[in-house]
Parts: C-alpha cells; structure tokens; sequence
C-alpha cells in the first residue's frame, strides 16, 4: 500500500435479523440501499469502502457481513481473528439480541481483542423500544468498548459507528 494508505478488515457480528446487513449497505452503498427487504445473509458477505483517515492518509475497509444463525456461527468464527475491528450489533426492539452481546462479545475478543464499538440498531423504532440507553451504555462500558445507536432506515449515526471504529 502507498503511505498513509491502510486497509482494515472490520466484521459486523450480532444475532439474526438484527440489521447487520441493513447497516453495512447504507455505509458501504449509501443511504437507502439499506432498507431493502430483508432476507439472512448465508455465511458471510463482503463490502468495501475507502475513508479518509486524517492527517493526510486513507483506509479502505473490508466490511465483512456476517450471518447471525447458529448455523453458521464455524464459518464466522475463522474470520474474528484477522478482523481490525468488530460492529456488535443488536436490535433495541429486541431484548434477547442484546442479552446475546456477551456471548459475541468473548467468542470474537480471543488472545487479541480488536477494537469493538457496540451497536443498538433501529432507534427510528422508539415506541418498540425494549432497550434503554443507559443499560446499552453501561454494557459497553463493562466490556470496554463505546456505544451508539443507529438506524439503517433513517442513515442516523451509520457514519458515525464506522468511524468511532476507526479511531
């Protein structure tokens, strides 16, 4: 790579139908491309995109989708250990994908934890809400890591998530 030029491979890990893939396109392909419907990513998925990265440099970042089914859980595992940086991503509408975030948490962290940044997905759907803001933050905060919320449909904080990656 040419100097100030890097390149990341950053995984995107939660449970199923959390909106892993939604998040991914809305970054890598720009808002809107996110919402189309959803269908379960098998195995995993690849996306790209270059950033700049400052002073003067640039990052392209692999942006590895993976698949939240138990069932794929051997594939997905062999991809944590090269990752620069892990999107653990839940649902705020649903209880149970954030009371997973432990598990994904110590299965990606191994000998070499990268950076993690933990995301609570669809804020757009606040009335569905069964996640509070302070109890995500606390969780982020006992793992280490920091906390945003994001919404794919409405592009809030999709940038942002990246970036807090990248710092």
């Amino acid at each position: 790579d040419p100097e100030g030029h890097y390149q990341f491979r950053i995984i995107v890990l939660g449970d199923a139908a959390v909106g892993k893939s939604s998040l991914l396109r809305c970054f890598a392909e720009g808002p809107g491309e996110g919402v189309a419907t959803p269908c379960p990513t098998v195995g995993v998925e690849f996306y790209s995109r270059t950033v700049p990265l400052p002073p003067a440099g640039k990052a392209k970042l692999q942006l590895w989708d993976t698949a939240g089914q138990e069932r794929f859980r051997s594939i997905t595992r062999s991809f944590y250990r090269s990752a620069a940086g892990v999107l653990l991503v839940f649902d705020l509408t649903n209880r149970a994908s954030f009371e997973h975030v432990p598990e994904w948490y110590h299965e990606a962290a191994g000998d070499r934890p990268p950076a993690f940044v933990l995301v609570g997905h669809k804020c757009d759907l606040a009335a569905e809400r069964t996640v509070s803001a302070e109890e995500a933050g606390h969780l982020a905060a006992t793992l280490g890591m920091d906390f945003v919320e994001t919404s794919a449909r409405s592009n809030l904080n999709v940038e942002l998530a990246f970036q807090m990656l990248a710092r």
